[in-house]
């Protein structure tokens, strides 16, 4: 059986689950197949449609569904409510992907008897996967990155049924999520939930799975990829992995600034983000120092998602623990609560315990690694693992120098004054970055993160009348395409 739990207190909540088995995961997959096949013919303006009732019945829940889920994660009520907006949000945003019409990337090539050799009349877009997306639930984000979140929102919106294993940190909170969406969609089916860790073994390996969203850890994606490559046709494999988030901070940014953001950055959901900053290069400063100490110092730590994944923060704590100690915030409480710490040591102590020292501590822990000249930066963060996010906080541009292009190189996000925690949900954003941050250089948040469920097909000399609406010469659905070379904006 599987039980939510309180971090609060340790104990269970809610209802008594059951796993799914083989055979469950058989029917639900085989069910949300057929109900793909209805669904991938559904025009894109009635499928934001179906998105939007998604979203309203996902925000008419709300009051219901922030408390359900607080008592399996201690979140909060502020927190929460936030994350349910966001996630109906992503809905509402993937409906207007959906009547913009840009994401099937329409283009056309007219023939052309005059080339050597003469061309063809060749026309291109992308169609959704023909096949069920699996989708795994993030541990610390009960709606965003679970059952309704990006990844099945994204899917969805392509034109694919979605399969999700639900996250055992919140399992109770996955049935009612996935109830909601089901009741508001035009095929019920076209959602799927199984609970269990052999379940998420069975729905990887099924042969009508044809891709995979996962967020969580590198040992998690790991695990999944190894399943995918055993499967006599492999999937493509989209995973959000581990991340230090690496900050910058130049002799030129205004130090109570970034002291307090910092903190604020570091404990934000008790250090539960991809995007937490687990690593700061700062200029040697008596004045920087005192102004972290004390900004640290006035923190709070709270109880974590789960059991497994305070012992994980302990351990990393314990690995750190070889560095001086910095500072410490004031200890949480509940039964899995921690502490935040934050560890120094300087530059060339750093880069000796490498990459080791570079490894992700999953929580409200960071290193702050002082450096006496910009310079000498750039060979060390060449050497750290690829993360989601690179952050630079200054005033003088000049400062940056060569910077720039180096955290490039390792980051999908690139921020400049600010801090990595929030990741908004727009046409631009980018979320992934180079191994282990990702699995691929797609992005598991924004509007772009609908190409990972869609194939190009090519059509040459096909008949006007077989031709999909979006590559017909009159263009009835008015989407922007590049017809012989020339973008074209709707009709």
């Amino acid at each position: 059986m599987i039980y939510g739990h309180d971090p609060r207190t340790g104990e269970t909540v809610g209802a008594a689950l059951q796993e799914t088995d083989s055979a469950g995961v058989d029917m639900i997959v085989s069910a949300a197949a057929a109900a793909g096949q209805a669904w991938r013919s559904t025009p894109a303006a009635e499928r934001a449609l179906a998105l939007e009732a998604v979203a309203d019945a996902l925000a008419a829940h709300v009051d219901e569904l922030w408390q359900l889920a607080d008592e399996e994660t201690a979140l909060g009520e502020v927190r929460l409510r936030g994350e349910v907006a966001r996630t109906a949000g992503q809905f509402r945003l993937f409906a207007q992907v959906l009547r913009d019409g840009a994401y099937v990337e329409a283009i056309i090539d007219h023939a052309d008897p005059s080339l050597t050799p003469p061309r063809p009349d060749v026309r291109r877009m992308k169609h959704p996967l023909p096949g069920v997306v699996a989708v795994f639930s993030a541990s610390n984000f009960p709606f965003a990155f679970s059952v309704a979140g990006g990844d099945t929102a994204s899917a969805l919106a392509a034109g694919c049924p979605v399969v999700v294993k639900a996250h055992p940190g919140h399992p109770n909170t996955s049935e009612r999520v996935a109830k909601i969406v089901r009741n508001a969609l035009p095929y019920p089916d076209l959602l799927g939930l199984v609970q269990g860790m052999q379940a998420g073994i069975d729905l990887v390996k099924h042969p009508s799975v044809v891709a995979a969203g996962f967020t969580g850890s590198v040992a998690g994606g790991k695990a999944i990829q190894k399943l995918i490559d055993e499967r006599e046709v492999p999937i493509p494999f989209f995973g959000e992995l581990g991340s230090v988030n690496p900050v910058v901070v130049l002799p030129s940014a205004p130090v109570e600034g970034v002291a307090t953001g910092f903190a604020g950055s570091l404990t934000l959901g008790v250090g539960q983000f991809c995007t937490n900053p687990g690593l700061m290069f700062v200029p040697e400063s008596d004045e920087l120092r005192k102004a972290l100490v004390q900004a640290v110092e006035g923190t709070s730590g709270g109880p974590m998602l789960a059991e497994r994944i305070r012992d994980g923060y302990l351990g990393g704590v314990e690995r750190l623990g070889e560095l001086q100690l910095l500072a410490e915030g004031k200890p949480g409480e509940g039964s899995w609560a921690v502490t935040p710490k934050v560890f120094a040591t300087d530059l060339d102590t750093f880069a000796g315990k490498l990459p080791e020292i570079g490894e992700e501590c999953f929580g409200p822990a960071s290193i702050v690694v002082t450096y006496r000249e910009i310079s000498d930066l750039g060979p060390v963060i060449e050497r750290l693992d690829g993360s989601l996010t690179a952050t630079i906080h200054g005033t003088e541009l000049d400062e940056a120098g060569d910077l720039v292009d180096v955290l490039r190189r390792k980051a999908g996000r690139l921020i400049w004054n600010g801090w990595p925690t929030g990741v908004a949900v727009c046409w631009a954003m980018q979320h992934g970055g180079p191994w282990p941050a990702a699995t691929t250089t797609a992005t598991s948040v924004g509007t772009t993160a609908i190409d990972r469920w869609l194939a190009p097909t090519a059509y040459q000399d096909w008949p006007e009348g077989l031709l999909p609406d979006e590559l017909k010469d009159d263009n009835p659905l008015s989407i922007p395409r590049r017809v012989d070379g020339r973008l074209v904006q709707g009709s």
